[in-house]
């Protein structure tokens, strides 16, 4: 077969997986896009609180993402390799190592919350954020336990049924916010107190259709899913795997939380404008990394499967097809911004920042998708320490002082935030993608993270 046609069947079997990928990861950010145009219309304070509140939750959540995704590279090597008896010792394994780092990650944000005031945002905003954080800390236990098995099903390259089962919540939530927001149905109106409510009863009933599916997809008893002998080697595999994946994205997550909290520095406004840029910004993401998910998954089948001579072309071939798309959104951004946050909130001067921020996202749009896409193919050849040590450069040593700078320094203001956070991408892009093309040279072989202990505790 010549390389023309190689790629281009990689391609097509990469795009085959990434559909599902791409459309549950979007179903997964519609929660929080539901939750922001509706709360928007409550009023200003109200989106402002939500932004504070997703902004520190979003640290913790994306961190147990993080950890999380040694799931896919694990299940996806020993799927390639035939370890059939493994997948279901690592779905056990997964699913409790995302109840202890739910339940952990809710109980640090629930014990910091008589110390919000640290972040300086305006007391209105403090006062809604704070028991819409409490509620949407405990979401984080049924969120993650979603995520693992979500995860686990995608890997097996059977990503379908997951997808259906995240629009499903989506649904549910739209319907649980129109009642506890605003009252109807008898139900008291709660304002941004709802949404926290609604998004918490939502992700249970994703989490057990989520479970029940991987029950069956492994030909499992439920009882795979009780805590007993538990595999010391592979919840070590996990974690040695997950925990550099999840400070890896706590670097880049932190760095965007911080943003929000120097929005706060500037304005009410501009925190709201803020959070309506974002959402957006990382509703659009979600495609991207639903290329980067299955760019990882299918470069570990192609390990282990001991194919090694495809590795190189799945990974460029997502992120090529991760630029395009980008591209696309991003003249979608600067051709209808002011329409897009006008969706949002009705206050002038939020809109006015709102599509400002939205030309600099739709700059930075395309770096993001290559730079997740390439961190995608290199998370499927279990290759986590350097890129974790890269990412603190790229956001910490980069993305935040240039927008300071930019902000408070040269007094370009909420924008300067934005272009700060583009330049640290645009650094992430160029040398993750050098990574990429260093690691699969032709002849390079790749080993096997997956255990093959039977000791459990």
């Amino acid at each position: 077969m010549s390389r023309t046609r190689q790629f281009t069947a990689e391609l097509t079997k990469t795009l085959a997986l990434a559909c599902p990928i791409m459309a549950g990861q979007v179903g997964q950010m519609l929660m929080g896009l539901v939750d922001t145009l509706m709360v928007g219309h409550v009023g200003t304070s109200s989106l402002a609180a939500a932004a504070f509140a997703n902004g520190l939750f979003s640290v913790a959540f994306v961190f147990g993402i993080g950890v999380l995704a040694s799931v896919g590279v694990l299940v996806s090597q020993a799927h390639g390799a035939g370890m059939d008896g493994q997948k279901r010792v690592i779905l056990r394994s997964s699913i409790w190592l995302s109840v202890l780092v739910g339940v952990v990650l809710a109980t640090i944000l629930t014990l910091v919350q008589p110390w919000l005031s640290v972040f300086r945002q305006p007391g209105e905003v403090l006062a809604k954020a704070r028991p819409f954080l409490a509620i949407l800390s405990w979401s984080l236990v049924p969120a993650l336990v979603f995520i693992s098995s979500k995860t686990f099903s995608e890997a097996l390259s059977r990503p379908l049924v997951p997808m259906l089962i995240m629009y499903l919540g989506v649904g549910l939530n739209v319907f649980l916010n129109w009642m506890f927001i605003f009252g109807n149905l008898g139900a008291p109106a709660l304002g941004l107190v709802g949404a926290g409510w609604a998004t918490f009863i939502s992700r249970i009933v994703t989490m057990t259709g989520t479970l029940l599916f991987c029950v069956r997809v492994t030909r499992s008893e439920l009882s795979v899913l009780l805590p007993r002998a538990l595999n010391l080697a592979t919840m070590q595999s996990l974690l040695r795997i997950g925990l550099p994946v999840g400070v890896q994205l706590l670097s880049e997550v932190g760095a965007f939380a911080f943003a929000a909290i120097l929005m706060g520095w500037i304005s009410t406004t501009a925190l709201a404008a803020h959070q309506i840029a974002i959402t957006c910004a990382a509703t659009t993401f979600m495609f991207p990394l639903g290329i980067a998910q299955a760019v990882g998954v299918r470069v570990g089948q192609a390990v282990g499967a001991r194919n090694h001579n495809l590795v190189r072309v799945i990974g460029f071939g997502g992120m090529g097809l991760s630029g395009v798309i980008m591209l696309i959104f991003a003249l979608v951004y600067a051709m209808l911004g002011s329409a897009i946050a006008n969706a949002f909130n009705s206050d002038s001067a939020v809109v006015a920042l709102a599509s400002s921020l939205l030309l600099v996202a739709g700059a930075f749009q395309i770096a993001d998708g290559v730079q997740v896409t390439a961190m995608g193919g290199l998370r499927g050849l279990a290759d986590v320490q350097t890129p974790m040590f890269l990412a603190f450069v790229f956001y910490w040593l980069c993305a935040i002082p240039i927008g300071y700078m930019a902000a408070f320094v040269f007094g370009v203001g909420a924008v300067g935030i934005w272009i700060g956070l583009a330049a640290g991408l645009f650094f992430a892009a160029i040398t993750l993608t050098i990574r990429l093309w260093w690691l699969t040279r032709i002849g390079n072989k790749f080993g096997l993270v997956v255990p093959t202990e039977e000791g459990s505790w």
